[in-house]
C-alpha cells in the first residue's frame, strides 16, 4: 500500500494531527497525548479560516502550517529510519540534502491530505511512554463510519516531544517509504533517489 493510499484511507485528520503539535510542545513537560489533542485545534484553525480558504491565500495557508510541521516532526530521524542501512554510507553532505528533500515530499503529500479535511472526529486512546519514546493511539471515524486506527510515533528531543512516525492501520509511514526507497537503491543510485523525490514534490497536484 502506497503512502498516498494509507492517508487517504485514514483520512485528512490524520494529516491534521501529523502536522498540528507544535504549540504545546512548548509547554513541557507535558505528556505526548496532551501535546498531540491540544495542537490538533490549532493546526485545523489554520486550515478551516475562512480567509486562508481562497486558492489564491494557499501558499499563505501552507506557509502557516509548515511553520507548525517545522517545529514538531523530526525530519532527521524520520529520513534516517526511512533510508535504514543505506543512511550510514551516505556523505554528511549527502544527509543534509536528503533531510529537505524528503521533508518537501513528506510536506507535499500532507498538505494535499490536510486541505481535504471535512470534519472527521478523532479519538484519543491513551499513550505509552518508555523513557524519551511515546506512542499515541488514536482512532479516526471516517464519513463512511469506519474506524480506522493511527497511532503516532514521538521522541523526546530536550524539553519537546516530536513525531518520528505515524502508524495506520498497522501500517508504518516509514517503513513504507523505508521498503521503496530500499527498491529503488537496489537497482539505481542514491543521486537517481533524490532525483525521483524531487520530481514528486514538484509534480502537479490533483484537483481539489
Amino acid at each position: 500500500m502506497t503512502v498516498r493510499l494509507l492517508l487517504r484511507r485514514a483520512g485528512p485528520l490524520v494529516a491534521a494531527g501529523l502536522l498540528a503539535t507544535a504549540s504545546a510542545a512548548q509547554a513541557a513537560p507535558a505528556e505526548p497525548e496532551v501535546v498531540l489533542k491540544a495542537a490538533v485545534d490549532r493546526v485545523l484553525k489554520v486550515v478551516e479560516d475562512p480567509a486562508l480558504k481562497p486558492e489564491s491565500r494557499r501558499a499563505e495557508r501552507r506557509k502557516a502550517i509548515r511553520r507548525i510541521a517545522d517545529e514538531i516532526f523530526d525530519f532527521e530521524e524520520m529520513a534516517q529510519r526511512a533510508m535504514g542501512p543505506h543512511w550510514g554510507p551516505l556523505t554528511p553532505e549527502q544527509r543534509r540534502e536528503f533531510v529537505p528533500v524528503f521533508a518537501d515530499v513528506l510536506e507535499r503529500v500532507y498538505m494535499t491530505t490536510i486541505e481535504r479535511y471535512n470534519g472527521e472526529p478523532i479519538q484519543y486512546l491513551g499513550q505509552r511512554v518508555e523513557g524519551d519514546l511515546a506512542v499515541v493511539a488514536t482512532k479516526v471515524t471516517t464519513k463512511q463510519n469506519q474506524d480506522v486506527p493511527v497511532d503516532y510515533r514521538m521522541l523526546r528531543r530536550g524539553d519537546r516531544w516530536m513525531i518520528y512516525d505515524v502508524s495506520i492501520e498497522g501500517i508504518s509511514l516509514i517503513g513504507n517509504y523505508r521498503t521503496q526507497f530500499n527498491s529503488v537503491l537496489r537497482t539505481s543510485t542514491y543521486p537517481e533517489l533524490v532525483k525521483r523525490l524531487r520530481a514528486k514534490a514538484e509534480e502537479p497536484e490533483p484537483p481539489r
